[in-house]
């Protein structure tokens, strides 16, 4: 090796401190900053070349580098995104947190090569005040980096040439894995725009014309529809009402023949009182002072199940979607029939 290789590994022994907290440092900014973008990605990676990387590097190189500055992937920082797009906002995140070498920066998805799916990252050769090397950060999705891994096992560390039969398949699993990636991007954009006209419509009022599923249901939640209801029934025991999730009758409404919004809320209409001459028999004779925003739906949907001749069996079905399968909850569910028995709206 010669004189210039040995002092340029002499550098990088004493100055591998240095990279290390640099890594510590540059990995933590970028990862506090996606998550202040809302930005999930797969992972960020780091690592710092090896002395004998470096060496095997400078052996094969030649002359090619004359410091330690030459060389730009001491520290290689890899950020991994689930989708396609997600690429350039954390190309947007790293333009802002250091300073980038355009010059020497790549970005390789440019490249339109049948076999180089597995290679379309964004490089970016970076530096941050007080540290005078530069450093790699590479940003590609969870395919492209699965693929880069996989042919590079099965295509470079055999030692032999991969017949022209292998490498027509390999580049038709490329184009399959690029479309892939590109129909996750695409689905997840059509999903977020789903998502914007049920909350635009439930918004409106536009309620018949609301599927019921999972996002349209939360944003109805977020109305607030039991309120009314739940107010009624905690002024039986001047109670006060502890707030949980109800996403769980998301089920249960579904069991009960609901597959708009519109028809949740013409049961809500319809048995709101049912709902609150049941919780009157339940809690009148009580001292509880503190419920749960359940009540109001759970006895909406009791009165309905009753309603529709669902008796005990209904209710229990109804306390396995919200509760988890229990034999328990045959035993609650006959104490529920009983309450309910005998009221007014049985008799309707």
């Amino acid at each position: 090796m010669d004189p210039i290789a040995e002092i340029i590994l002499d550098e990088y022994r004493e100055n591998l401190p240095r990279f290390r907290e640099t890594e510590a440092d540059v990995t933590g900014r970028l990862s506090k900053a996606l998550s202040e973008m809302g930005l999930r990605v797969a992972a960020v990676e780091a690592r710092i070349k090896t002395e004998a990387s470096l060496r095997g590097k400078l052996l094969a190189k030649g002359g090619k580098y004359h410091s330690l500055t030459d060389i730009t992937d001491i520290l290689g920082i890899r950020v991994i995104t689930f989708y396609i797009d997600d690429v350039d906002k954390v190309a947007s995140a790293v333009d802002r947190l250091f300073t980038i070498d355009w010059e020497n920066s790549v970005d390789k998805r440019k490249i339109h090569e049948i076999d180089s799916f597995g290679y379309l990252s964004l490089h970016y050769i970076c530096s941050v005040p007080g540290f005078p090397y530069k450093f790699e950060i590479q940003m590609r999705t969870l395919l492209q980096h699965a693929w880069a891994n996989l042919n590079h096992d099965t295509g470079y560390k055999s030692g032999v040439e991969i017949p022209r039969f292998y490498q027509r398949n390999m580049s038709r699993l490329a184009g399959m894995l690029e479309l892939i990636d590109d129909e996750f991007s695409r689905i997840r954009a059509e999903l977020a725009a789903y998502r914007r006209r049920i909350q635009a419509l439930v918004a409106s009022g536009n309620l018949d014309e609301v599927p019921l599923d999972g996002d349209s249901f939360r944003s109805f939640l977020q109305m607030e529809p039991f309120d009314i209801l739940n107010r009624k029934i905690a002024a039986i025991n001047q109670a006060e009402i502890e707030k949980v999730p109800l996403m769980d009758f998301l089920a249960v409404f579904k069991m009960l023949g609901c597959n708009t919004l519109g028809d949740v809320v013409s049961l809500i209409k319809k048995y709101s009182e049912a709902a609150y001459q049941i919780a009157c028999y339940q809690i009148s004779v009580t001292d509880l002072d503190i419920l749960s925003s359940s009540i109001g739906p759970q006895n909406i949907c009791i009165a309905a199940i009753l309603a529709s001749g669902g008796g005990r069996a209904g209710i229990r079905h109804m306390l396995d979607l919200l509760n988890g399968s229990s034999e328990g909850n045959d035993a609650l569910a006959a104490v529920l029939l009983d309450q309910a028995k005998g009221l007014p709206f049985m008799n309707q």
